[in-house]
Parts: structure tokens; C-alpha cells; sequence
């Protein structure tokens, strides 16, 4: 597991390096396999839970050596996995000559998810990897039917629970599979079928550093919407803003979820609590933000941002608070800049020194021994000689600060996490 680095000014900064990484092992035959709470969307889009077993053993074990297993292939790099959010898609039912196929799915599924913002104003974030699982068998179990029974790396399997559109996976062998990769922050399971269908393992915690697991057909042409659905639990932290009548009047306390609250609009405002900050705006998923009676499964006492957000029905946007808490998740797990040479490292005074923002609204200062070199604002490649560095044979700090600017982020606890700095020793 990797772990994030927030970096201080000047000096100081050189004090932290980044962190080497590397895959290890992961032993899941001691840890206890309760039962796990999983989401998944009937073929309307219309969200449901239910319970299963979090794993599973597959009825004709695979054999224990098959060549390409495990494989790992970098699909999108734009830093190092210390720096940008790891996403991990792990494939299911391909077999050996089929692999190909499920680097596609990847390619393609992938397309999708970061067309959808707040994705696309930060694809820069984020590094890609695709696993290789291979299986016995193409396909997957429960497609058509559930007559239909594969073998597969991951014991893939429609009708899970009796539910036809439930794909569930054995959790101990994907998280085996996620190890592998250089690192994992967000891991997706893609099941070779063109049937409707996934699930959100959203209450699984990994030693690895990920939470939760999404699984989807790799084929079918709207699954891609349940996955970024599923990352709006795993790294927004949302909740999700639908309700049943059967789940009655909600009396508990105030959730801990930024998006739903027992607080009207004009008590919320009057408390500067929750998404006050956006209330009466214009959100992006239609309508004004305000404070919309039903959420989080309760059809009373419970409100939500706006009337039909991604976090209530697929094929929706995120709401304004919804993408403001997608991108404090993108930059717990990602830093705001990537630098070349690496972050530490020793530089000469002639030596070019660039870095690379993780958005468009990201603005960078550069600065000497802490001081700033006004001029060099918002360079993204800078020669230290020309910043003032003296040639005194001394040693000095050369240090870029980068802080996102977006409009998308209201919330001053959230803008703390949109600066970071990386910073390089000039020589002689």
C-alpha cells in the first residue's frame, strides 16, 4: 500500500520523499469472510441492496500455474503511483487468447467513467492498470440463465442471491488479484458479458488501501455508469440519495454523509451546516441546489441537495456537493503536481526543472530558499539560474507550490487539500 504525501514549504519539503512502492502478497486464508452488504441496479437503474457471502470457492479450482496470469499492463500513466489515484481493473471470465479483448473492455470502460466530470476536469490524476485473471472458461455464470455454470478466475456470477442482476465476485480472490498491481485505489472488476449488471461491495476495507470493490459487465454499454456510481461511495464518500417507503420516517442524529441531512435549506443556512454553501445555485445535474425531502433509504427526515443526482439515479450528474466531495477524494488519494526531475532529487543550477498540474485550474508559484519568483508564476518549466539561484556554492532549496483553483470547491476543509508542493536541491 501507498500513502499519500503532503509536503511542506522551502526546506522543509526536502525532509519527505516519496515513498518507494511495491506489490506484496496478500494473505486472505486467516481473515474471517463475513457477510458483505451489496448494491446493484435493477434493468431500470433503480437501486437496491441485499447481503451475500463475501467469498466463494469456485467449483473446479483453476490449475495453480497458468502462463499470463497476473499480468500487469499500464494502461494510462501520468506519474508516480505516490502521486495520482491508482485505478485497478481486474478482468473476469477471459481466458488466456481472450485477454486482449478485456484490455479493450478497459480502455473503453474507462473512456466513459472519466467523460463524466468531475473526471474529466482531473483525468490528469490518475494512473490506470488492467490485471490479468485468466479463467477456464469464457463468460460468465447466470448469462443467460442460471442454468448456465463457468469456471472462472474470480467466480463471477449473475443470479447472485436469486438476483439476476446482481454480479457478484469472490472478494478474497480480487483482492489477491488487486495486490499485484503496482498499487490499488480504486478497484473495478469487469466481467466478460454483455448482460446488464454489477454490484458495489462499498463495506469492504482492503490492507491494501482501497475501499470497496465495483464490479460491472465489461460489455454492456450502461454498467459504466454503476461503476462511477459506486466510486461516488468509495472515494466521495457519498451517500446514496434514494429511499424506500418501507425503511419509514428516519430519527436518528445528523448523518456524517456531506450530502444528506434532518436540516431544512433555511435551517442548514441559518447553521452554516452541510452544503449551505451551494444552496440556490444552478447544479449540473438540473435544478437549484436546496434540501429535498428524501434520502439516504428514508422517505422522510432525510434530505438531499437537489431533486435527481447521480447518487439517486444512473445516467444522472453529480450534484454540486456530490462533485465537490469526488474531488476532495481525488486529491486524498492524488497530489496536486508531478515533477521532473523527482520530488528530492539534487539539481544543477542550468538544469531544467518542470512539473506537471493535475488539472487546467491548477496555478503554480515557484519559489527559492521560500522566497517567490513572481515572475516564474504559472511556468510549468523553470532553469533554476534564471529564478535567482546564486552561484555561491552553496546549497539552495528550489520549490513549486501548486493550488487548485476550481470553482467546483467552496468548502475551505476541502481547499486545504488542493495544494501541494514538491521541491529539489540546486547544487553547484
Amino acid at each position: 500500500m501507498h500513502r499519500r504525501i503532503s509536503l511542506a514549504a522551502g526546506a522543509a519539503a526536502l525532509a519527505v520523499l516519496a515513498a518507494g512502492t511495491s506489490a506484496t502478497a496478500v494473505d486472505t486464508s486467516a481473515r474471517p469472510k463475513p457477510d458483505q452488504r451489496v448494491e446493484y441496479f435493477t434493468e431500470g437503474g433503480h437501486p437496491q441492496h441485499t447481503t451475500v457471502p463475501a467469498s466463494r470457492t469456485p467449483s473446479r479450482p483453476l490449475l495453480p500455474s497458468v502462463k499470463g496470469d497476473g499480468a500487469v499492463t499500464r494502461v494510462l500513466e501520468n506519474g508516480p503511483v505516490g502521486n495520482k489515484l491508482d485505478v485497478v481493473f481486474i478482468g473476469d471470465g477471459y481466458t488466456a487468447s481472450e485477454q486482449d479483448a478485456f484490455h479493450a473492455a478497459v480502455r473503453t470502460k474507462w473512456e466513459r467513467m472519466s467523460a463524466v466530470e468531475p473526471y474529466a476536469s482531473y483525468r490528469k490524476l490518475f494512473n490506470v492498470w488492467a490485471v490479468d485473471a485468466v479463467s477456464r472458461d469464457s463468460g460468465v455464470s447466470g448469462d443467460p440463465d442460471p442454468g448456465v455454470k463457468k469456471n472462472t478466475a474470480l467466480g463471477s456470477a449473475f443470479y447472485c442471491d436469486g438476483i439476476e442482476r446482481l454480479l457478484c465476485v469472490d472478494t478474497a480472490k480480487v483482492e489477491s488479484y488487486a495486490a499485484k498491481a503496482p498499487a490499488a485505489d480504486l478497484v473495478v472488476v469487469l466481467s466478460h458479458s454483455a448482460k446488464y449488471g454489477g454490484a458495489g461491495y462499498n463495506d469492504v476495507v482492503s490492507p491494501l488501501g482501497y475501499d470497496g470493490i465495483a464490479t460491472a459487465s465489461s460489455d454492456n454499454d450502461r454498467s459504466d455508469q454503476i461503476l462511477v456510481h459506486e466510486t461516488g461511495h468509495s472515494l466521495g464518500k457519498l451517500a446514496d440519495e434514494y429511499q424506500y417507503d418501507e425503511y419509514g420516517p428516519y430519527t436518528g442524529p445528523e448523518p456524517a454523509d456531506v450530502n444528506t441531512s434532518t436540516l431544512t435549506a433555511d435551517r442548514m443556512s441559518a447553521q452554516r451546516a452541510k452544503w449551505y454553501r451551494w444552496i440556490g445555485r444552478t447544479s449540473p445535474d438540473g435544478g437549484t441546489v436546496g434540501s429535498y425531502e428524501g434520502g439516504g433509504y428514508h422517505p422522510k427526515g432525510l434530505f438531499r441537495p437537489t431533486p435527481d443526482s447521480l447518487m439517486r439515479s444512473l445516467g444522472r450528474e453529480f450534484n454540486l456537493p456530490g462533485r465537490e466531495a469526488m474531488i476532495a477524494g481525488f486529491y486524498r488519494r492524488a497530489t496536486p503536481l508531478t515533477g521532473t526531475p523527482g520530488q528530492g532529487t539534487s539539481v544543477g543550477r542550468g538544469q531544467r526543472v518542470s512539473v506537471r498540474p493535475g488539472s487546467a485550474t491548477t496555478e503554480v508559484r515557484w519559489y527559492v530558499d521560500g522566497r517567490e519568483a513572481v515572475a516564474a508564476r504559472g511556468r510549468t518549466s523553470v532553469v533554476p539560474r534564471s529564478l535567482g539561484v546564486p552561484a555561491d556554492g552553496r546549497q539552495h532549496v528550489l520549490s513549486a507550490r501548486g493550488t487548485d483553483r476550481t470553482d467546483a470547491v467552496l468548502d475551505p476543509k476541502v481547499a486545504r487539500l488542493l495544494t501541494g508542493e514538491l521541491a529539489w536541491r540546486v547544487v553547484r
